[in-house]
């Protein structure tokens, strides 16, 4: 579907969330009437792409698990091959609230021209908050990325975001798979490749269904793997990412 002349696409990466995926696509299509709707169940073993179906959505379906990473480049090649101009991703744990899809479209029309646009959920909206090595490591990953995108970036691992035309053909060839690498590294390949990046306040919910991970030893292997995915995500020849984008 369309908002004005632009075709939006609403790619909602899934494993195993068959408690959750069908109240997740009838709120995108409640509340953002204007978008298509495809969700990518990454290889799940339970009936994620029945109630998918069953909710209205399109289905991709993996035949073994990729990772969000590989499942969100399903879905960039998906808007890339069939022409449309926004691809947003929506988590399908239910955090992500689709009232704010208009403020990430919007921003995308914004006249900066930007190509990728964040839902940041440190920046003002909502009440969502991280401690200890988890807050020290997104920190750090704000400084990093936001010198890179020549821009205040605050939540640079939000899975909450809006990819333009010229976004949607770099990522359907080069999105990363790597753990962390669909957040972090995408950043650092969309500047690399002179992309403009912003972000919009948004607010953060409870998942619906399933277990957030929580607790020191966690975020501590998390900070760890924050900073080797950023390490080779720069290490990464720009050479890698030369095709050519459209204008």
């Amino acid at each position: 579907m369309a908002i004005g002349d632009e075709r939006v696409l609403v790619v909602i990466p899934a494993f195993n969330e068959e408690l959750s995926v069908a109240d997740v696509v009838a709120e995108v299509r409640r509340k953002s009437p204007f978008c298509d709707v495809l969700v990518v169940d990454d290889g799940s073993t339970d009936a994620t792409s029945i109630r998918a179906a069953e909710a209205g959505a399109l289905v991709a379906t993996l035949p073994f698990n990729l990772g969000v990473g590989g499942a969100m480049r399903t879905g960039y090649r998906f808007a890339f091959q069939h022409g449309y101009d926004i691809a947003i991703q929506v988590d399908a744990d239910g955090q992500h609230d689709p009232a704010s899809i208009p403020a990430l479209v919007a921003a995308l029309g914004a006249g900066d021209g930007a190509d990728l646009v964040l839902g940041a959920r440190f920046a003002g909206e909502g009440d969502y908050r991280v401690r200890g090595p988890r807050a020290w490591a997104m920190r750090v990953l704000a400084a990093i990325l936001s010198r890179s995108a020549r821009t205040r970036l605050t939540d640079t691992t939000s899975g909450f975001r809006a990819a333009g035309r010229r976004a949607i053909a770099l990522f359907a060839e080069h999105y990363p798979a790597e753990y962390l690498g669909d957040t972090i590294e995408a950043l650092v390949i969309a500047s690399r490749r002179g992309l403009v990046i912003r972000q919009v306040p948004v607010a953060m919910r409870a998942r619906v269904a399933g277990t957030p991970s929580h607790g020191f030893a966690k975020s501590a292997i998390y900070l760890a793997r924050a900073g080797i995915a950023l390490v080779f995500a720069y290490l990464r020849p720009r050479s890698a990412y030369r095709e050519a984008l459209p204008a």
